[in-house]
């Protein structure tokens, strides 16, 4: 398996520190909010990577976590006139009813600031014994200056980096660049008893710190959003390494942008969105299957047309599982014939694809056209003639691969009485030649998310994904 690894800018065969086991870490939503579609892909796409690490035989520690200390929070809190704890629990909760509906499994440990305050001023109390920290004013400032491989990240030397986005400006600092490790409280925001008085961590350091807790030291894989790359991850590996003096990551991987159509998301251009609002609109299947079909590091364009056109991808799909559910049901062959031996080797194969392509830089993309290569296939070698134990080898391997991804995941739902009347009397037109009341029923049936396929075999229903 190779990965393409930010840090060396080049696909690296991944071998983790431990054999068979795999640490890792992916930077979790700020919780004042639903999270964006934006955040939506690293989560979702991290999670399906460590679906695909469990299924080659790899025992994860996965840990992801929630930013509960905020000024966003606290600026959310003083605006709804209650505490932060409240605003942050909140979100928390919601966090997880939007990731639950993409299929986002739990991470192993989903750790809070708030829960881990002591190792944080601990691990920064450390920083400044050793000269890579220093104090002003309650104030504790991370001396980028004095950690000599800053900028290995990102690419960028140290003096020709400006002060971007989420590095606070103060004249009290002795460079522009060094970052807060430790915030001096201010009137109206929570607090934390510490050495330099009371206050509450910077941004940066509750990273370096939940990850070494729960995964050591030195971790195989952190992964979060391109954006992450600097300053974030940046500083996470200079306030870890001045710390340890180990390598603090083997493999940094970072997902691209999503652009709305084809333009930057942004609230300016009124077209920021929630997952949740996505998922009001959308199935939550359909925007998982938009996301993993494109390469994690590419940017990817959202749009309505393109759910559509997902929509309809994953809709194949379905058809084929429940194709190959109604052909075992009603198959006479129960086993596995000669000739059927051949057919389900090249069966096989597609499985192959699936992993060649997963293991060149978890392609999804390469991934999906494999499964989309097997359902061609079935769709020709799978008929009412096939043998059972040929249609559920087929249905085994089906249902294998589209589980690594967590896609094609809901089950076919049982239709009530009215509806299975409706079929029936359609039936019964068809049979009279009365094809205008076989046509209304249709399109009846069609309102309401059935759609029927008349077969050899019989007619055949799904619904609407």
């Amino acid at each position: 398996m190779k990965l393409y690894n930010t840090m060396t800018k080049q696909k690296d065969e991944f071998i983790p520190i431990e054999p068979g086991k795999v640490r890792m870490y992916v930077c979790g939503p700020t919780v004042y909010n639903f999270f964006h579609i934006g955040n939506a892909r690293p989560f979702l796409m991290f999670d399906a990577f460590r679906r695909y690490l469990e299924y080659r035989g790899f025992e994860v520690t996965y840990v992801q976590n929630f930013t509960d200390v905020d000024d966003k929070i606290i600026k959310k809190a003083n605006e709804d006139a209650v505490e932060s704890t409240e605003i942050s629990e909140l979100y928390i909760a919601e966090y997880f009813k939007d990731a639950d509906a993409l299929g986002i499994n739990r991470a192993t440990y989903h750790p809070k600031v708030t829960e881990t305050m002591d190792e944080i001023i601990d691990y920064i109390k450390d920083l400044e014994a050793n000269g890579f920290a220093y104090e002003i004013d309650g104030n504790v400032y991370f001396a980028v200056s004095s950690f000599k491989a800053y900028g290995k990240l990102s690419r960028q030397a140290l003096e020709d980096l400006e002060a971007g986005a989420r590095i606070d400006i103060s004249e009290e600092k002795r460079n522009p660049m060094d970052f807060a490790l430790w915030k001096k409280k201010k009137e109206g925001e929570p607090a934390w008893k510490s050495p330099w008085g009371d206050g509450r961590p910077g941004w940066h350091i509750e990273c370096s710190v939940m990850s070494t807790k729960y995964l050591g030291e030195t971790i195989d894989i952190h992964a979060g959003g391109q954006d992450l790359i600097f300053p974030h991850h940046e500083n996470e590996i200079a306030q870890s390494e001045a710390k340890t003096g180990k390598k603090y990551v083997n493999y940094w991987m970072h997902n691209g942008y999503i652009n709305i159509e084809n333009q930057k998301m942004s609230k300016s251009l009124n077209n920021f969105f929630t997952t949740r609002e996505i998922l009001e609109a959308f199935d939550a299947d359909v925007v998982r299957f938009f996301m993993l079909s494109a390469h994690y590091r590419n940017p990817i364009n959202f749009s309505r047309t393109l759910l559509d056109s997902a929509k309809n991808g994953l809709e194949r799909l379905y058809n084929l599982r429940d194709n190959l559910e109604y052909l075992i049901e009603n198959s006479s062959a129960v086993e596995l014939r000669d000739e059927e031996l051949e057919t389900l080797k090249v069966v096989e194969s597609y499985k192959d694809k699936f992993i060649e392509a997963m293991d060149d830089d978890f392609n999804t993309a390469d991934g999906i056209s494999a499964i989309f290569e097997l359902t061609r296939y079935l769709n020709t070698e799978a008929t009412a003639t096939s043998s059972k134990e040929f249609l559920t080898q087929s249905k085994m391997l089906f249902e294998e691969l589209t589980n690594v991804l967590g896609i094609v995941q809901k089950e076919k739902e049982s239709i009530d009485d009215q509806i299975e009347a409706l079929i029936e009397k359609r039936q019964l037109a068809r049979k009279n030649k009365d094809f205008a009341l076989s046509d209304q029923i249709r399109d009846e049936l069609k309102q309401q998310g059935i759609i029927l396929e008349d077969t050899p075999q019989g007619v055949k229903w799904h619904r609407e994904v």
